[in-house]
């Protein structure tokens, strides 16, 4: 249930109330918008007579969360939230469309120096790329490891973007979140219940792929386990699902941004590099994505993707990166962003 506060409630009424549901086992998570005070209470409802709850000074209303996810909702949090990548960078509630481009995997210093450099030129926002790979078979490449995030962190001295990287294995969060900015969980994780709970503890920033065949539900209860630990800088990602076609390497689910917006406060990114497979596809599902009204977008891009050691076919060159760049800057004006 959430506890709506008047508006002008004194810091020692919410103190009061948050005492209360805490001497009474529940776990609380506090949302103070610009016009009102929210208190989100995690626990059994039996346990308190709500009408004593009520009686409380500096209380508006209490209300049932009726759905399963409840810190994700708009019903605990009307206002879009904002999540802070680094000092400069920002994504969600209407701010400028943040792009995140690199390549699928770090696989030198000068390769990601390269790449680093042109998607900064270009106007990209943060850079992203792969240290660990889970891949489909387990003969092929899986990333460097600490020195592709050693390479990865040279990359952002040099440029001043913040890196997104994949964390796949708890045991991972502590080194990554070394030299990482961004966690990003991939579609093969976004269940793995006991890596979302590490990088929820950790308040980094956190990207959520949703998975090949998960519901838009099912995102959001993932998206649950990290705010349960105390982290709200999470954002959400459509990377495309599996349905009947074969032509692309997945289905883009478009559909997902405004259903998403409706349902959660997140900020929504889209991520066409994977949603497509295919490059010559990237540049209007990304166009598209930004009508949809997403916050972000994660674009694959290589320099010679013939020789990417993944993901080499739905990568950008860095000049059809810097196209793509230009034709944003329209749709995003005409959208208010």
């Amino acid at each position: 249930m959430i506890i709506i506060m008047k508006s002008g409630a004194t810091e020692e009424q919410i103190g009061g109330v948050t005492e209360k549901l805490k001497k009474h086992g529940f776990g609380i998570h506090l949302s103070k918008g610009v016009e009102r005070t929210v208190i989100g209470a995690i626990g059994d409802k039996s346990a308190i007579e709500l009408e004593t709850l009520a009686m409380l000074p500096g209380v508006s209303e209490i209300v049932p969360i009726r759905k399963p996810y409840k810190l994700v909702s708009r019903e605990f949090k009307q206002e879009d939230s904002v999540v802070k990548l680094n000092d400069k960078v920002s994504v969600g509630a209407k701010l400028p469309i943040c792009v995140m481009a690199g390549p699928c995997s770090v696989e030198s210093r000068e390769q990601m120096i390269e790449i680093a450099r042109a998607v900064k030129s270009s106007g990209a926002n943060a850079l992203r790329g792969g240290a660990f790979k889970p891949r489909t078979s387990p003969y092929s490449f899986q990333g460097l490891g600490e020195e592709g995030l050693k390479i990865l962190a040279e990359a952002r001295k040099e440029t001043g973007l913040p890196v997104v990287t994949e964390v796949v294995d708890p045991r991972d969060v502590p080194l990554i979140v070394k030299y990482a900015d961004v966690l990003q969980i991939g579609a093969r994780n976004m269940q793995n219940f006991v890596l979302l709970r590490e990088v929820g503890k950790t308040g980094k920033p956190v990207l959520l792929k949703r998975g090949p065949a998960s519901t838009v539900e099912e995102l959001l209860m993932s998206a649950e386990y990290i705010l349960s630990e105390g982290n709200r800088n999470v954002m959400l990602c459509e990377r495309g699902i599996r349905t009947i076609e074969n032509y692309t390497r997945n289905t883009l689910d478009l559909s997902a941004v405004p259903v998403i917006k409706k349902l959660s406060h997140l900020p929504v990114v889209v991520d066409p590099s994977h949603g497509t497979g295919r490059w010559d596809l990237v540049t209007s599902m990304a166009l598209a994505a930004v009508a949809a009204g997403c916050d972000g977008l994660i674009i694959e891009v290589h320099s010679h993707p013939d020789e990417a050691l993944s993901d080499g076919p739905q990568s950008l060159k860095p000049d059809t990166f810097a196209e793509l760049m230009s034709k944003l800057k329209l749709v995003a004006q005409a959208v208010s962003r």
